[in-house]
This record gives C-alpha cells, sequence and structure tokens, in this order.
C-alpha cells in the first residue's frame, strides 16, 4: 500500500518523537509559532558555534532548533506529568548552561580580538610619531645645508672678487723687508680664511647627506606607518565582529535566562505554588529593570551640564562638545599615572572629559558609526566617521553603555553612550580623540577652531 508525501512525513515526525532523536511535537509547534525577531535571528546565528557544542550535538542539526526554548505551557504540561518532567528539566539544565557557557566563550574571543585592535592602533600611532619626527629632522638638516651653502657661495664669491687684486704680487716682489711682513701676514690670513671657507662647505655637503639620509628613512617610516594603519583596520574589523558575537549572545541570555531559571524552578518545586506564580515573578523582574534604565536615564541626562561646559553645547559646523564637566588631562605629552590597572601611556592622544560615572556622551558631528565595543585599555569604544577624512573616538564607556552600533548614522550631538572607568582608567571620564585620515590630531585645538571648548 503507498502512502501519500504527508502520511510519510508524518510518520517520520512520530519516529523521531519515538527515539527521542528529534524536536518533539510540542517542540516543534512553539518554535515555529513563535516569533522571531531579527536580534534573535542573529542569536541563534551566533549560538550555532557554541551552543551546539555544549549539547554535542553535531553541526548537521540545525541552530534554530538548538536555541528553542521552552513555554510556560511546556513547562506546566511537564509538571503535570512525571515521565516527561525528568526530559524537560534535563533540557533546561542544558539551555541555561549553553546560554551562559556561549557569553563566557564570545566574550573572551571579543577581549582578546579588542587587546589586539588596540595593540595594533597604538603601534600606527607610534608609527606616526616616527616618521613625523624623521621628517621634521631631514627638514631641519636641509635649512642647516641651505645656510652653510649659502655662506659658503658668499665667502667664494669675496674670495673671487680679491683674487683681481694684485697687490699681493707687488708686495712679493717689492724688496722692502717691511712689505714683505704685510704680505706674510695677509697669505697667513688668506689661509684661514680659505681652510674657513673649506669648513663651511664641508658642513654644507654634511647637513645636505644627513637630510637625504633622514629624508629616506622618513620615506620608510610612511610605509611601515601606512603599512600598519591596514593591520589596525582589519584587526577592528574583526574586533567588531567578535564584540557583536559576544553581544548577540549577551542578548540571548538577557531575553532567555531569567525565564528559564524560573522554569527550571517551577519544576523543582514540590511545593503548592503555581507555574502561573513563577510567570509572574519574571514579568516583575523585568518591569524593575526597565525602571532600572529609565532610571538610569533620567540621572545622565541631569549630568548632561558642567560648571565647566555642558555637553552637547554646539560650535560651529554641527560640532558639538561630546560631554560635559571640565578637561582633567590634555593631549601631549604627560607624566604616566600608575594604579591597580598598570600605568597610563607618557603621550596622551586624546582629551579627558569629567562629568561623573553614567553621564552622557554625545556625538561630537553627524556621521556612521564603525565601531562600537571593547578596545583593550580604551575600555569600551565607539569610533564615528563624520567624512571629509575627520573621524572622532569615544573611550572608557561603562559597562554595558554604548548605545548605538556598527553601521548605524548618528545626529550631531545624540547620546550614543555613557561615562565610565572602563579599560586602563582612573576614575569614570571620557577620553576624546579626534582623527584625520585615521591618524591622531590635537581634538582640543581641532574643536577650538569649530567653536568648542574641551
Amino acid at each position: 500500500m503507498s502512502t501519500t508525501p504527508d502520511e510519510a512525513e508524518r510518520a517520520a515526525l512520530a519516529a523521531s518523537d519515538d527515539c527521542g532523536c528529534g524536536p518533539t511535537a510540542a517542540e516543534r509547534e512553539q518554535f515555529w509559532n513563535r516569533p522571531i525577531g531579527r536580534r534573535s535571528l542573529f542569536g541563534l546565528g551566533a549560538m550555532s558555534v557554541v551552543a551546539l557544542a555544549a549539547f554535542g550535538i553535531g553541526s548537521g542539526v540545525s541552530a534554530a532548533y538548538a536555541a528553542t526554548y521552552p513555554s510556560w505551557d511546556d513547562v506546566q504540561r511537564a509538571k503535570d506529568n512525571e515521565a516527561a518532567k525528568g526530559a524537560e528539566l534535563q533540557r533546561i539544565q542544558g539551555l541555561i548552561q549553553s546560554l551562559k557557557q556561549n557569553v563566557a566563550d564570545t566574550q573572551a574571543a571579543a577581549q582578546a580580538t579588542s587587546d589586539e585592535f588596540y595593540t595594533a592602533q597604538q603601534e600606527y600611532f607610534g608609527a606616526i610619531t616616527v616618521a613625523d619626527e624623521l621628517q621634521a629632522q631631514a627638514d631641519e638638516q636641509a635649512v642647516i645645508a641651505e645656510e652653510a651653502s649659502r655662506k659658503a657661495g658668499q665667502l667664494a664669491a669675496q674670495l673671487y672678487r680679491n683674487g683681481g687684486d694684485d697687490t699681493a704680487l707687488q708686495l712679493f716682489f717689492s724688496g722692502s723687508a717691511a712689505e714683505s711682513d704685510e704680505l706674510l701676514s695677509r697669505l697667513g690670513t688668506l689661509d684661514k680664511f680659505m681652510q674657513h671657507n673649506r669648513a663651511v662647505y664641508d658642513d654644507a655637503i654634511s647637513s645636505k647627506n644627513a637630510a637625504q639620509s633622514l629624508s629616506d628613512q622618513a620615506a620608510v617610516a610612511r610605509d611601515e606607518r601606512d603599512r600598519l594603519q591596514q593591520v589596525a583596520e582589519q584587526k577592528m574589523i574583526a574586533a567588531q565582529d567578535a564584540a557583536d558575537a559576544a553581544q548577540a549572545a549577551l542578548d540571548e541570555q538577557t531575553a532567555y535566562l531569567g525565564t528559564l531559571e524560573a522554569q527550571l524552578a517551577a519544576l523543582q518545586d514540590t511545593t503548592a505554588q503555581t507555574v502561573a506564580g513563577y510567570q509572574a515573578g519574571v514579568a516583575a523582574r523585568a518591569a524593575e529593570e526597565k525602571a532600572r534604565r529609565e532610571r538610569e536615564a533620567a540621572e545622565a541626562a541631569a549630568n548632561s551640564g558642567g560648571s565647566s561646559g555642558g555637553g552637547g553645547q554646539a560650535g560651529s559646523g554641527g560640532w558639538v562638545r561630546p560631554h560635559g564637566g571640565a578637561r582633567s588631562s590634555s593631549y601631549g605629552p604627560r607624566t604616566p599615572i600608575c594604579g591597580s590597572r598598570g600605568c597610563s601611556s607618557s603621550y596622551h592622544y586624546g582629551a579627558d572629559l569629567a562629568n561623573g560615572c553614567g553621564a552622557a556622551i554625545y556625538a561630537a558631528n553627524s556621521g556612521t558609526v564603525d565601531y562600537a565595543g571593547a578596545n583593550g585599555n580604551y575600555g569600551n569604544y565607539v569610533r564615528i566617521q563624520h567624512g571629509g577624512g575627520v573621524s572622532s573616538g569615544y573611550a572608557h564607556i561603562k559597562p554595558g553603555g554604548i548605545a548605538v552600533r556598527r553601521g548605524q548614522w548618528v545626529e550631531s550631538g545624540q547620546i550614543i553612550a555613557y561615562a565610565g572607568d572602563t579599560g586602563r582608567s582612573f576614575g569614570c571620564h571620557l577620553h576624546f580623540e579626534v582623527y584625520i585620515n585615521g591618524g591622531y590630531t590635537n581634538p582640543v585645538r581641532f574643536m577650538e577652531d569649530r567653536g568648542v571648548y574641551v
């Protein structure tokens, strides 16, 4: 007797239910009927790498099935059926472990790649300094060579003019002893004059050779600078990908862990407390978390100003002050500060603005976010491309305080993050940098030129 395709499919599904090797009918119904947003889909994809391994599931099984979650109806049915309770307990425990492990693994990977990005970025900045210093030395030697050549030319011209005077020959052939002494004296002076001219000429040649050598070294240093810039950009992309994966894992955990733990507790509860009671507890905690976030946002808005300049205050060309408070550290060489997290750098590539923990950080101008994640000693970090080769960086953002994502367009003065103490920092503040074609520049002077004082 032949079977229809529908009958064959039902038979196969029934067989999978019997052997325990596939999703149950309830699981299939719960998954396919559950709405999945863009973030959920991204999270499911991220979990396919680590979460499957936690379950011991091979790559042949879809990530979607591995990341399905039980509904409260599933929990109630399992609680009412001792045979099903054990399997449901095991499934929920596995999902909880998978969520936690996925967060731990992706965060570790994100931290490692962010450290590599920071190291590459600082090596690039250092290469800029080396190339600029070599070129400055070459330019200085070129000026010295030019001045020495000018002096040698003047001496040669003076000597040429004196060469047309036959007084020396007349004195040489005269019989006067006094005149002969005068000739010897003049010849001695002339010899010293010639020696001085030779020394000036040698200095000119030496300075010219030094200028050429330094120019050649500067050219090599610029090539190395450009190479390191490419490396830094590649490391940035890798770090952003890792940060996105870590955020997706954290979002997934945030969305489901509390519910899973409540469902697990409900299944393990032998008292008369109902599943509905646990479900209500999850809803209450979610409401409390929402209220907490709203309070933090209100506090950040209250801290947006400052006696030494308010965040978001506008200058010209769309540029605004990125943070409130006073400038606690400026751009340039500085004495390193040391603490439990190590020592700060001896050269400060940005300007520090201190306005309190959690105070709002604003986009200094409109543009596209091309990095939002960890960045080694910078801690949590955001970079925005403003166009025309100009970009800005914002460092030491508080944990969970990044409010934008890679590829997002932001308006001038829009809140993009909240100040913190992450990375190698010694108190809550914003470390603000400005870049021209990827290289650092003095942000204080740059902003002042646009009517913004930081």
